[in-house]
C-alpha cells in the first residue's frame, strides 16, 4: 500500500472557512494535491461544507458552521488530504492564439531587453511553453499558468497599471497567465489572445478549469481583429486537442 502524504497545514479563515494548506510556496505537486483534495470532496461531500476554492498551494474550504465545526471538519478532512494521490487522469489540452507585440504587447520588447534577448526569442520561448492551469481567480476566467520557461522568469513591474485589455497574456515572477477581462495588473503584457476563457453567456460559461493543459502559438494582428470579433459572438476559438 502507498504510503500516506505529509498531512496539510489546516487554518481558520474567519469563523465559517478552513484552509488546508500543502505549502507556503508556489509548487506543482502541492498543486496536485490541491486539486485531488477538491475533487475528492465533490466526489464524497462532507455534511456542512458548502463550497470550495483551489488555489496554487492550498484549499479554501468555506462550511456552516451551524453544521459542523472547525475541530470536526478537520478530522473529516485530514485523512482525505494525506492519501496518496490517484492516478493521473487525461488532461484536456488547448492551443490558444496570441498577437504578440505591438500595440497588443507593449511589454514585450521592454522583456527582451531586461533578459538581453529580442522580441521574436521571447515570443518563440513562450509559444514552445507546456503550461498548466494551476488556478482560476482574480478575476473570472484568470487562468494561472504553471510552467513558464525559467529562462523568462522576471520580477513584476514596479509600478503596476491601473487598466490592461481583456485577452492580455502576461508574465509575472514564475508565473504565465490569460486575463480574460480588463483589470489592473503588474505583469508584463507579452501580447493578447481572442479567447474568452470567461463568457457569461456562452455555454461553457468558463472555458479553463485547474489542471488543464495550455499551448500558445502566434497569430498576425489581423487574424486576431477576425478571431476577436467572432468569440465576441460566443465562439469558443481555442483549439481543443489531444493530451
Amino acid at each position: 500500500m502507498a504510503a500516506t502524504l505529509p498531512p496539510p497545514r489546516l487554518l481558520p479563515s474567519g469563523d465559517s472557512a478552513v484552509t488546508v494548506e500543502f505549502s507556503r510556496t508556489i509548487d506543482d505537486a502541492a498543486n496536485q494535491r490541491v486539486l485531488a483534495l477538491d475533487k475528492a470532496l465533490a466526489a464524497h461531500p462532507i455534511d456542512g461544507i458548502t463550497e470550495t476554492v483551489p488555489t496554487y498551494r492550498s484549499l479554501l474550504v468555506h462550511y456552516d458552521p451551524g453544521k459542523v465545526g472547525f475541530d470536526a471538519l478537520g478530522e473529516k478532512i485530514l485523512p482525505i488530504a494525506t492519501r496518496p494521490l490517484p492516478p493521473a487522469t487525461k488532461a484536456r489540452r488547448w492551443r490558444i492564439p496570441v498577437a504578440y507585440g505591438g500595440e497588443h504587447g507593449i511589454d514585450l520588447e521592454e522583456v527582451a531587453k531586461a533578459l538581453n534577448t529580442t522580441p521574436d526569442d521571447i515570443v518563440a520561448r513562450h509559444a514552445s511553453g507546456d503550461y498548466r492551469v494551476a488556478m482560476i481567480g482574480f478575476t473570472p476566467g484568470w487562468s494561472y499558468l504553471s510552467g513558464l520557461d525559467k529562462s523568462l522568469h522576471m520580477s513584476r513591474r514596479q509600478s503596476p497599471r491601473l487598466f490592461t485589455p481583456a485577452g492580455t497574456i502576461s508574465i509575472g515572477g514564475i508565473q504565465a497567465g490569460i486575463q480574460c477581462l480588463a483589470a489592473p495588473s503588474g505583469w508584463h503584457l507579452l501580447g493578447r489572445t481572442p479567447v474568452r476563457t470567461y463568457q457569461l453567456h456562452r455555454n461553457p460559461t468558463f472555458l479553463t478549469e485547474p489542471g488543464d493543459r495550455v499551448t500558445f502559438f502566434a497569430i498576425d494582428h489581423k487574424t486576431f481583429e477576425e478571431q476577436d470579433r467572432a468569440a465576441e459572438a460566443g465562439e469558443i476559438i481555442a483549439e481543443q486537442v489531444d493530451a
